[in-house]
Parts: structure tokens; C-alpha cells; sequence
């Protein structure tokens, strides 16, 4: 029997404890739990909302990609959300700006998009359009009008990847989920220490387990992977424009948590070696 499974719940969770306003009470700006689907209803067959129990012969959410063949299981690949209306930071957001901010971040190509498939939506309630990851479609029936639909490669879901990191930045965008803490400029002097550090090749440390690392902090963290991922691919010879624009104000908390303990040594080294000279 095609199931829902635990990554998809757990994305399912998040948008109803922040979209969901009055959780006792039906409302139309509400995002209800009746809005957010996993598992097509048992006449559903063929496609992303079900497991390999329902899929069809040549199903598209199966052959049209070897992520898809390889990692189909009895578990749905898809999440439906439903309409819903939000005031915050003084803006009104509702499905339609963020099914068309979440197609962004699939077209921007960022880390935390990139197990999505396709993305059936409508930017305005009146015409429905589809971004395809594999450009094979670009259409959608009538109730993309009133609903969204996401396709999770089937290989994300079968590995149990976790796919809240991009909705999570989207109620942090908006100002529905806060940032852990704020940056400061105090813990400028430390991002510098570690730039400078020539200790990071002869560690065997490389700037993308450190990127790898820091993806596992919350909040604002989170939002500048992307950042600095483009920027490990960069000649660091204008230091200071780097720390300004990209790390500036990172708390030394977010630091120590974000750099491994053999590295944090040869950092602490060196810095008590300056101080000393």
C-alpha cells in the first residue's frame, strides 16, 4: 500500500504549524490539514502521489529519469498544498507568491531545491503553468488554479533526505520562522582568523566539508550555503570584500558549531600564536 513518507510528513508538519493560524478553527486563509496531500486517494493511479503498488505502465514519475527508476518504493514522491492567506513583515503572501518564490529557487538551481522534479502551479489563480527540472512538460490541469503540486525525486525520498530546509527558508523569508540569532560584527575578527589560516589544506579539511557542516546549522546559516558555495570556486585574494559581503557578523556560537573540532584547534593555535607575537 503506497504510504507517506517520514521526510514528506515532516515538510508537511512544518507548513501547517506556521501556515495553519487558528488550528481549531476552519478558515479560508488557513492552511488546512485537509490542503496538504502526500498519497493520491485509492482510486489515484500513475504519478508521483503514489508508491509502486499504484504506478502504471511507462509511468513518467518512474521511466523519465534513472533518480525516479531507482529509487521507487512503496512510498509517495509528492505534496499537494492548498490555498491559504498570511500576513507578515507587513506583506501579504498566499499560495501564489509561494509557489512562484519556490519555482525561483528550483530556476536559481539552489541546494535546497534540487531533489524537486516539477512544481505544477498557478502564479495568479487564472492560468496554471509547470517548471519541469527535466523540461519534458509545461502544463497542468485547472486545479493547479487552487492548489499546488511538487514531485520529489523518488531517490530523495527512498534515501529519507531531509526536504524542509527549502520551506523552512521560505517562512523565514517571509517572517513566519525566525532566524536563531541575529549576526553581529563582533565575530569578524574570528571569520578572518579561519580565512587566513593556512591550516585547512594540511588538516585534509576542504572548504566544502565546511559548507557541509555549516548546512546543518539553522536559520540564517542555512540561506548563505548557496553563497558560499559559488564562493569555494573563487580566488579569496580580495579577503575582505568576502568577509563583508558574505560572512560578515557570524557569531562565534555559529563558528565553533560550523568547524570541525580538528580545525577549530589549528585555528585556536594560531590565533593564540599572533596574540602572543
Amino acid at each position: 500500500m503506497t504510504r507517506a513518507p517520514a521526510n514528506l510528513l515532516a515538510v508537511r508538519r512544518l507548513l501547517l504549524d506556521h501556515l495553519n493560524i487558528d488550528p481549531d478553527t476552519v478558515r479560508s486563509d488557513d492552511l488546512e490539514p485537509a490542503e496538504v496531500g502526500i498519497v493520491g486517494d485509492p482510486n489515484h493511479r500513475g504519478g508521483y502521489h503514489c508508491g509502486s503498488d499504484r504506478v502504471v505502465t511507462n509511468d513518467y514519475s518512474v521511466v523519465e529519469s534513472t533518480r525516479d527508476s531507482s529509487g521507487l518504493t512503496l512510498d509517495a514522491a509528492a505534496l499537494d498544498v492548498g490555498l491559504f492567506r498570511a500576513r507578515s513583515g507587513g506583506s501579504t503572501h498566499d499560495l501564489y507568491t509561494f509557489s512562484t518564490w519556490c519555482v525561483a529557487q528550483c530556476v536559481a538551481n539552489t541546494p535546497d531545491s534540487r531533489d524537486l522534479r516539477e512544481i505544477i502551479y498557478s502564479p495568479d489563480g487564472k492560468v496554471v503553468r509547470r517548471w519541469d527540472r527535466l523540461r519534458r512538460r509545461t502544463t497542468g490541469d485547472d486545479s493547479h488554479l487552487w492548489h499546488t503540486h511538487f514531485s520529489f525525486f523518488r531517490d530523495s525520498i527512498r534515501a529519507g533526505r531531509d526536504q524542509t530546509p527549502l520551506f523552512r527558508r521560505y517562512l523565514t523569508t517571509i517572517g513566519l520562522l525566525e532566524d536563531d540569532m541575529p549576526l553581529t560584527d563582533a565575530d569578524q575578527p574570528i571569520i578572518r582568523a579561519a580565512v587566513h589560516s593556512t591550516q585547512i589544506g594540511r588538516t585534509g579539511v576542504t572548504v566544502g566539508q565546511v559548507l557541509d557542516q555549516m548546512r546543518l546549522l539553522p536559520g540564517q546559516v542555512e540561506a548563505l550555503r548557496a553563497e558560499l558555495t559559488q564562493l569555494a570556486a573563487r580566488d579569496f585574494t580580495d579577503e575582505p570584500a568576502v568577509i563583508q559581503g558574505v560572512l560578515a557578523g557570524l557569531t562565534p556560537e555559529k563558528i565553533a558549531a560550523a568547524i570541525p573540532d580538528s580545525l577549530a584547534r589549528q585555528v585556536a593555535d594560531e590565533l593564540a600564536r599572533r596574540l602572543a607575537a
